[in-house]
Order: C-alpha cells, then structure tokens, then sequence
C-alpha cells in the first residue's frame, strides 16, 4: 500500500463524542447494536491504494461511532491485501478499542489455486479464516460470512463449517451472503438445530437493485436475522459523480473489475437525474437519500458503504438527518425506478 506525507501521522485517540450521534440497530433477534452506517473495505484498501487515506476513513469512520469494519479473504487487490492492510492500521490505532468494535470478514470467492481455495466447502472456509486471523493479527472476528452458495458442496457441509468456527472461538456470529430466500430458510435451519443461529445476511441491495423484495427480507424477518445491504449507491452511479461524464478518480475510469463505463447508459443516467432532484428537494445528496431509501426499511439493520474520502464517508453519516419518506416521495421514487 501506498504512504503519503499530504496526512500528518499521529497518535490515535479515538473522540470522546463517538456514540454521541450515530444511530444503531439491533441485529435480528441478537443482543448486537449494529451502527445504521457501517464500513466495508471492498475497495481502497488495497496494496494499490494509499494507506493513509485508508488510515483517515477508518478513523473518521470509528469517530463518528461506526463501529463495523467489514472485509472478505479476497478483498485487495491483491487478494488478502486489504486484511493485511487493516491488520497493520488495527494494530497502529484499533487495538486499544478491540472490544468496541465489530469486524467481519468472509470467505466463498476464489482466493488461492487448487480445488481448495473456493467456494463453500468445509476445508476451505476453516482454511480461509485461519489465514484471515493471521492477516488482521486478530484471535477472532466477530462475524464470519460464507460469501455466496455453493451449488456443489451440500448446505450442511458449509453450515457445519460456520458452526465449528463459532465453537472453536475464531469467529463470535455467522452469516451469509447473496442466499435467495429458500436457501437462506434452510441454512438458517441448520445452523439453528446445530445451536449457532443465523445472525446476518448480507445482500446486494440498492435502488436499482431489488432482488431481496422478493421473499428474502420477509424470511429475514421470521427467521430473526439481521441484514446489511452492500453496494447501497451502486458502485457510485446512485451519487451526483456521474451527472456530469466520467471523473478520473471515479471506480468505473479507475477500476473497471467490477464497475464498466459501458454500465452507465443513458437511461440509467436519466434516472440518476430525477432522482437527485428529489434528494435535492429532500436537502440531501442522492447518495444520501439512496441510503435512507434503505434504511426506511426496519428489517434493513444496517448499510454498508465503501468510500474513498473521508469526505465521502461523512456524507454518507449524513443520510442518518433525514430518513422519513412522504407517502408522496415514495410514489415519485417508485414512478423512476419503474
């Protein structure tokens, strides 16, 4: 990762104030308070990126009581890059607050070569956290995730897999990611008879994309687990930073992995338009108003946002001033996304 002199190294003490705005959830049916804005480090964190600037986020992240910092196994890049990355700030400015924080990371992505290193079977999701713990210099998470489904290795083998971490200590709570509604009833099941319940899921979920409104936030709902929407602004296109052509630091000039410039097409820019004229006349920024259209939602326990300015991240906080909807904005939101 990158070192910079434009950020002053100093000392970390975290502000006195943190808890005093922030807003929190409680996680399903657990005893967890979830902040209603938490951080994924998905992008900029990488050995690419500047450590520094990461440094800034984390910590204007924790000074404004965001107390979820969110990874996976394979987040760079390279791979592991941003665990390592985090291990190296927790260790500069977190550890004296380990107890005040929730950190999560995952594992189902292709991460290493060989049969192994992928997907959900039990040998490469113990495997994975193992060598995540000695990446973050942590002795456990307090959320470990299967990434996504595995279509090949039976749902019993990777719950069962969830269930041992829990048992041996490495990891607090369990979730998943990206399960349809039936899948998600089953591994909640299983996980329930085994005794480790399903805390969270976490779900790709935005304005533009709202596959979990169909039967997967209800099921959410009964089997008391938490859910924490990622990619809320879209990878950027829900903001005001494509209105006007292509900035050079935006994700789709910068990093196209995951994020083309041929996505933005017009009628989607068209939407982004009316969209913010809403937010505007809500007093937000669309990207704040993107994710108070999430959070409108009770069962939504908490947003995960990636930034790459501490600037960004402040303005996402801001989402948490105004998160009451008209019945009239509500139409006109639906009228655009229609």
């Amino acid at each position: 990762m990158k070192i910079h002199d434009k950020y002053p190294r100093t000392v970390y003490a975290a502000k006195p104030e943190r808890y005093d705005n922030m807003q929190y959830r409680r996680c399903g049916k657990s005893g967890i308070l979830l902040p209603m804005i938490s951080l994924g480090l998905w992008h900029n964190f990488g050995h690419t990126d500047d450590l520094e600037a990461g440094r800034q986020i984390l910590r204007t992240a924790f000074d404004n009581g965001i107390t979820h910092f969110d990874l996976a196994n394979n987040y760079g890049p390279p791979f592991g890059s941003a665990e390592e990355n985090f291990g190296r700030l927790f260790k500069e400015d977190f550890r004296p607050y380990r107890d005040e924080l929730i950190i999560s990371t995952k594992a189902g992505w292709d991460m290493w070569p060989g049969p192994y290193g992928n997907l959900g079977s039990r040998k490469y999701l113990i495997a994975s956290l193992d060598q995540s713990l000695k990446r973050m210099g942590l002795e456990y998470v307090d959320i470990f995730y299967s990434h996504r489904p595995d279509p090949h290795t039976p749902l019993e083998e990777t719950m069962g897999a969830l269930h041992h971490v829990v048992q041996q200590g490495k990891a607090l709570y369990v979730g998943i990611s990206q399960y349809n509604a039936k899948d998600t009833a089953r591994a909640a099941k299983i996980l329930k008879d085994l005794g480790t319940p399903l805390f969270i899921h976490q779900p790709r979920y935005s304005m533009f994309d709202r596959w979990v409104e169909d039967g997967l936030l209800d099921e959410l709902e009964k089997q008391g687990t938490g859910s924490i929407p990622f990619s809320p602004l879209e990878q950027g296109l829900l903001t005001d930073k494509y209105l006007k052509g292509f900035p050079k630091d935006s994700r789709a000039v910068k990093d196209g992995r995951y994020f083309k410039k041929d996505q933005i097409t017009e009628g989607k820019l068209e939407k982004v338009r009316k969209l913010n004229e809403i937010a505007i006349a809500r007093d937000q920024s669309l990207a704040q108003m993107a994710v108070a259209w999430l959070l409108k939602d009770e069962r939504v326990t908490s947003v995960l946002v990636g930034v790459s300015k501490a600037e960004q991240l402040k303005d996402n906080i801001g989402a948490l001033n105004n998160l009451k909807f008209s019945k009239k904005e509500l139409e006109k939101i639906e009228k655009i996304l229609k």
